[in-house]
């Protein structure tokens, strides 16, 4: 039977049919067949108004990290069946589409260092840290003095307990805290998949803190999913908005770089990882799917049944052009030693 989009989602999270084979696929011929009805119209039209999100603008800080415990605060257990060892949830860079996911999790975090230019005492800032990867490889391989934070307690308590694991507590701090109430000056800083929890309304304040805190000749790298500007939300994003990431709005890659100059930065690098997001999603759903009873044990079906058709509407998003995500290299305006004139150094040892 033709339904819409968003009653086909549901009915798949309530568990009254299943998919035995690609999620992807399944998801694709779903939306080409979706019944073109008033529901669907409807749904299409809340999606882009999303009236819920007005409250966006004046949530306090307590709701934003509600906001965040609501996605992120699930068990570790869920999350370590699907992700890579080193528990990164963001795009991965596959230098070979034929990597697996580790190898390409780590050359993610390699190549994120490199456009840092990390070098040993530089005072490293990872805003929206997770469970702390980045930040660990970044005292281990590069010997930066990494800091961290977050607003999931989940989070932040696995990171700090890495740390201890590590022995790195000279050289990794770890805090339960709002970007917003951060204090000290960085010489590199990085925002990796944090970005989407801003929103439109106040990008500009976003981008304001991490100038203030960033030192004259520094950088700061900005990764984020954007949704192209010729491409409207609906009712697709009316579900991840409501399921998965209460309040979540995705912005234009116009509108990042025109709040990032607006603030006083100079955009000195923007690269294009879709493709990359599109594999590292499929790998997600495919684990998910994979390893069920595990997943089973640490939540509910419920909750399992949400994340694979996420991540699996995420994939199809990705590889159909309906969403981007950019890294950003930026360095305040006129910084002349802040990088090299060409992109070289990037890739250096890869």
């Amino acid at each position: 039977m033709r339904t819409d989009p968003y009653s086909a989602a549901m009915a798949f999270i309530r568990g009254e049919f299943s998919v035995a084979g690609d999620l992807v696929e399944a998801v694709r011929q779903q939306l080409l067949r979706a019944a073109g009805g008033w529901r669907t119209r409807l749904l299409n039209t809340l999606g882009r108004l999303a009236p819920w999100r007005l409250a966006q603008i004046w949530e306090s800080r307590a709701a934003a990290a509600r906001r965040i415990r609501f996605h992120y605060d699930r068990s570790e257990e869920f999350y370590s069946q699907f992700l890579d060892p080193r528990m990164v949830y963001s795009c991965a860079y596959f230098r070979d589409p034929r990597d697996s996911l580790e190898q390409a999790q780590l050359a993610k975090l390699n190549h994120v260092c490199r456009k840092l230019r990390l070098a040993p005492g530089d005072r490293f800032l990872d805003i929206g840290c997770g469970w702390g990867a980045l930040i660990l490889h970044a005292a281990r391989r590069f010997l930066a003095l990494s800091t961290g934070c977050t607003l999931s307690r989940c989070q932040a308590g696995y990171a700090a307990a890495e740390v201890r694991r590590s022995h790195l507590e000279d050289r990794v701090s770890i805090l339960e805290m709002d970007y917003r109430d951060m204090t000290g000056r960085f010489d590199k800083i990085a925002s990796i998949g944090m970005v989407e929890h801003v929103g439109r309304a106040k990008l500009g304040a976003y981008f304001r803190k991490v100038y203030e805190m960033l030192l004259p000749n520094g950088l700061f790298l900005n990764h984020g999913i954007t949704r192209p500007a010729s491409v409207v939300t609906d009712a697709q994003g009316m579900f991840v908005a409501r399921r998965v990431f209460p309040f979540c709005r995705l912005v234009n890659l116009s509108d990042m770089t025109e709040e990032a100059e607006k603030a006083g930065f100079e955009v000195l690098d923007i690269e294009g990882l879709r493709g990359h997001y599109a594999l590292t999603c499929r790998a997600w759903v495919e684990r998910l799917r994979a390893r069920r009873e595990a997943c089973l044990a640490a939540v509910d079906e419920r909750t399992w049944r949400t994340w694979q058709l996420y991540l699996a509407g995420s994939a199809l998003a990705f590889e159909e052009g309906g969403l981007a995500i950019y890294q950003m290299l930026l360095s305040k305006r006129g910084a002349g030693e802040a990088a090299p004139m060409t992109r070289e150094y990037m890739y250096a040892g890869h």
